[in-house]
């Protein structure tokens, strides 16, 4: 009898740079992987299609759009007469799909309430070195890339940097899905710039003003998209919905879940007892089941928990005001005790409704610099070797603060 085996040369329809390959059979394995097909059930941009409807793209969108541009970038340096071995190449192909593994349920929203002090890098980490026992070590050159410890310093830099293969998918990506053009780079012409000079990822001097438009199309999306007012509020709603579902679980209430979900809310999870049950149960617990969870909590006897998840369900956010300085302590709880009178809760269930919080954008940080090779080989930061002087700008932190309240209550400053 003939067994037939599966073509694992897939070409992939990408919406944004169209046919993709898959290059070889290992990285389909990885891909037909439970872990890796879980990213389909992670959305990229957490609650930001409550702003732009059409932001739905997933963690596993991300994941082949950087595999297709890490292509592309082994595909340049080749030509330019930097040697990269098959090896080597895999390794790259391997860690550009596996950097987000670890992301939870609504990838940033939810990163320190579900674990607590454990970053998706770590456990994108755990999850490459469970796969690994499970493919016999062919990720073991993969995983010393992603950890920077691999000898030639410019392949981690094509994984991890200022201008690395991450955000030339995410920035063009999330501009596609959310209609917002000023992000809409030139990942291409970016990657057909890039080389390899002492050991460091550098760019042309040719491409230095798609670097700018890079840098500034960074700086346009965080303000725009990632940082949008009605974004914070969705997410730190469904940061604080969590928070209290974990505060009734650990006091004994039993609370509609899923089992991935149930555990996380009736165990606290830090860096120390993330155990590889614990990883394994991670790997179940995906947007579907905190959606899930919060349109039942809708119902549920705690004022406080019902509440925020019908908030959630109906898209009726709590209101946002972004200043420039932190609101006073009095202004903070003469509003407290307002929603105290007005809604018949203690102090520390309206602090669910009424909170600040702070937000920083940097769109260039000076420390790692990308660095330009002029025609005569002298390297320079873009910072010095562009003629846009407001590049200078972007090397410091804009820092804003936030207000987040009931949309009938008014902030009143003082």
């Amino acid at each position: 009898m003939t067994t037939l085996k599966s073509n694992k040369l897939k070409i992939l329809n990408d919406p944004i740079y169209g046919f993709t390959s898959i290059p070889n059979s290992l990285l389909y394995d990885i891909i037909a992987h439970p872990y890796f097909q879980r990213l389909r059930r992670v959305s990229q941009m957490g609650f930001s299609n409550m702003v732009y409807p059409g932001a739905n793209h997933t963690r596993f969108h991300h994941a082949i759009g950087c595999l297709h541009l890490m292509q592309k970038a082994v595909r340049v340096l080749r030509f330019k007469a930097i040697d990269i071995s098959d090896e080597e190449a895999n390794a790259l192909y391997i860690a550009i799909l596996l950097h987000d593994i670890g992301h939870g349920a609504f990838s940033h929203a939810l990163e320190h309430s579900i674990v607590e002090g454990i970053s998706h890098e770590e456990i994108s980490l755990k999850f490459m070195k469970k796969m690994n026992a499970e493919f016999n070590g062919q990720l073991t050159m993969a995983i010393r890339v992603f950890e920077g410890k691999y000898p030639r310093k410019f392949l981690n830099q094509l994984i991890s940097s200022q201008l690395d293969i991450d955000r030339l998918d995410y920035l063009k990506r999330d501009s596609f899905y959310t209609g917002v053009a000023e992000g809409n780079i030139s990942s291409e012409r970016l990657i057909a710039m890039i080389h390899v000079v002492n050991d460091e990822l550098v760019i042309e001097q040719k491409g230095i003003y798609s670097v700018e438009k890079f840098l500034i199309a960074r700086r346009l999306m965080y303000w725009q998209v990632y940082l949008h007012k009605t974004g914070l509020s969705a997410e730190h709603m469904l940061v604080n919905v969590l928070k209290r579902a974990k505060e009734l679980s650990q006091n004994g209430e039993k609370l509609f879940a899923s089992k991935a979900l149930t555990y996380f809310l009736t165990t606290k999870i830090t860096k120390e007892n993330f155990t590889d049950q614990t990883l394994e149960i991670f790997s179940k617990l995906d947007d579907y089941d905190v959606l899930a969870a919060i349109k039942e909590w809708t119902d549920h006897s705690d004022n406080v928990l019902s509440l925020l998840s019908k908030m959630i369900i109906d898209r009726n956010l709590l209101k946002v005001k972004i200043q420039q300085m932190r609101a006073s302590d009095a202004v903070m709880d003469a509003k407290i005790s307002e929603l105290k009178s007005t809604m018949n809760l203690a102090e520390n269930e309206a602090q669910y409704f009424v909170f600040q919080k702070q937000i920083q954008n940097q769109a260039y940080n000076p420390s790692t610099p990308i660095m330009i090779l002029n025609k005569n080989g002298k390297l320079e930061d873009i910072v010095k070797a562009s003629d846009q002087l407001n590049l200078q700008a972007l090397t410091k932190p804009v820092i804003k603060h936030f207000v987040c309240y009931p949309k009938q209550m008014k902030l009143v400053q003082s």
